[in-house]
């Protein structure tokens, strides 16, 4: 099952990096747990009171020094590689997709947001919203944050954020399914003062 733009939208600001810099921690911590219990003998005290590079190590790779030599230069450009995608990609702005509705008709993303952002702000109990029109144009996809009063009954904002905002939006945008992501918090009012 592939995923379609939009869904792949939907979760770009957390997968990728997420899981590489999962992975990398993980790598370290692992390696730094080695470390460790070479360091305090638990391995052994002969290994513990041995040189950081094995011996027998060191005689292999000077015997093997030309395959060693190019395993470390595929190993490091790799890395680089590897390194210079994740940046990259880190940096590359997010799509925004402008519809357009006609020949002589383009909506903004910036328009799909505010008035998706707007209508959110009508449901009884949503306090403030933050609306993002992401993916492309050929398959748009919406993030939205609401900002809920305290008290606010869940079930009743839920089923008017579908009923009528983001119907009103499908419609308007002439799309059958339109991805959405929807993430609540509750607002917190101002501080009281303690007399």
């Amino acid at each position: 099952m592939t995923r379609s733009v939009s869904a792949k939208a939907l979760g770009r600001s957390t997968g990728t990096e997420r899981t590489l810099t999962v992975l990398i921690g993980l790598f370290a911590l692992l390696g730094g747990a080695a470390v460790i219990a070479v360091g305090a003998g638990w391995l052994g005290t002969h290994r513990a009171n041995r040189s950081l590079v094995d011996p027998i190590a060191l005689d292999w790779l000077s015997q093997h020094a030309l395959a060693a030599r190019v395993g470390a230069v595929v190993a490091g450009v790799l890395l680089l590689w590897l390194g210079l995608w994740w940046f990259f990609r880190s940096l590359r702005p997010e799509g925004r997709p402008d519809l357009e509705l006609d020949d002589d008709l383009v909506v903004t993303s910036s328009a799909i947001s505010e008035a998706v952002r707007a209508d959110a702000e009508t449901i009884d109990g949503v306090g403030r919203a933050r609306v993002r029109a992401v993916g492309d144009s050929d398959a748009p996809a919406l993030r939205i944050t609401l900002w809920l009063s305290e008290g606010t009954d869940l079930k009743r904002v839920w089923e008017q954020l579908d009923l009528t905002v983001l119907a009103r939006a499908r419609e308007s945008l002439g799309v059958d399914v339109l991805p959405t992501a929807v993430r609540l918090e509750l607002d917190t009012g101002a501080p009281q003062r303690v007399r």
